[in-house]
């Protein structure tokens, strides 16, 4: 089941049968996710960690509302967003408006590298990959990859085109393959030495 609707279903539970394990469990899908990206902004775990719980207070509060909602990653996201922007200009310190300026943590990489069978040299490898990526490029990224939004909803939480976000997966993605082809190459060299000695 795509994520958004299993975000909706959970949202319904809560909204008419006051489901509190539908709360847990949409709480543990969503709560990592939700801080990490609220830290990339506010660049503090202690905020981070009080905008995402004070988030999930408002999800039970407005439960009622939240069924309507078309996208609700992209809801939570937006929500997440516009929470660290505000806790920024209480505190009158200066709001990072633009993503190149966020802390992003790339947290895995967004296959399974068991399945590539992948060594640890060249998971090392594509990790420093992504993460020299230019700024807005890693947030998109990471949004795509690992957060699992799509490519419209990426662009309407950073206030990008559709067109840019494309292209920054684009420039992504080239980067990774190259990273992945000179590590395939370097295998190959290896294998060849190996194999001759």
């Amino acid at each position: 089941m795509p994520e958004n609707e299993s975000i909706k279903r959970l949202l319904a539970a809560i909204a008419f049968a006051n489901d509190q394990s539908a709360y847990k469990e949409l709480f543990i899908l969503l709560h990592g996710r939700l801080k990490q990206f609220a830290y990339s902004i506010l660049k503090s775990h202690e905020e981070s960690e009080e905008l995402v719980s004070d988030l999930f207070i408002k999800v039970w509060q407005k439960k009622d509302q939240l069924t309507t909602i078309e996208s609700p990653l992209l809801y939570f996201y937006t929500s997440a967003k516009n929470m660290a922007y505000n806790r920024l200009s209480k505190q009158k310190r200066q709001v990072n408006s633009s993503p190149e300026e966020w802390l992003v943590q790339l947290n895995s990489v967004y296959f399974d590298p068991e399945q590539l069978m992948m060594t640890e040299e060249m998971m090392r490898q594509i990790r420093q990959a992504i993460n020299t990526l230019p700024p807005r490029c890693r947030i998109i990224f990471k949004l795509v990859k690992e957060d699992g939004l799509k490519y419209k909803e990426v662009a309407e939480l950073l206030q990008l085109s559709i067109k840019t976000v494309e292209a920054q997966m684009a420039i992504a993605l080239r980067r990774l393959g190259k990273c992945m082809e000179l590590e395939i190459n370097q295998l190959n060299i290896n294998t060849q030495a190996t194999k001759k000695s």
